[in-house]
């Protein structure tokens, strides 16, 4: 049950960044929640290969290419969901910093 609660509470996230930020468009409720669930995935497999790889720009800018790199992986995401569009690098930086931000107050509200 919990695990469903999570994965709405995701999808209520998703919604909200992409009413939020100009240029993030999602078609319905059950994309969002397919946009959270594949972002999390990619997250999960692609985002850690990436960081090791780019671990000397990242230190070089200390920390600041993980904005990059989270805004690639929404830009991953993007190609991948059909109903979910992102257009431009500072829209999909800008989507990922709210999420996290809206994501992370949720899960305090849900706990």
């Amino acid at each position: 049950m919990k695990a469903i609660i999570k994965l709405v509470l995701m999808g209520v996230a998703v919604m909200i960044s992409a009413y939020v930020i100009p240029n993030v468009y999602v078609d319905g409720f059950l994309v969002a929640v397919v946009v959270a669930v594949i972002l999390s995935v990619v997250n999960f497999i692609i985002k850690p290969i990436v960081t090791i790889l780019t671990l000397p720009i990242n230190i070089l800018t200390l920390g600041l290419f993980t904005f990059v790199i989270n805004a690639g992986m929404v830009l991953l995401v993007s190609k991948i969901v059909p109903g979910f569009y992102v257009t431009g690098l500072l829209s999909a930086v800008l989507f990922s910093i709210v999420l996290s931000v809206i994501r992370g107050f949720l899960d305090i509200i849900s706990d």
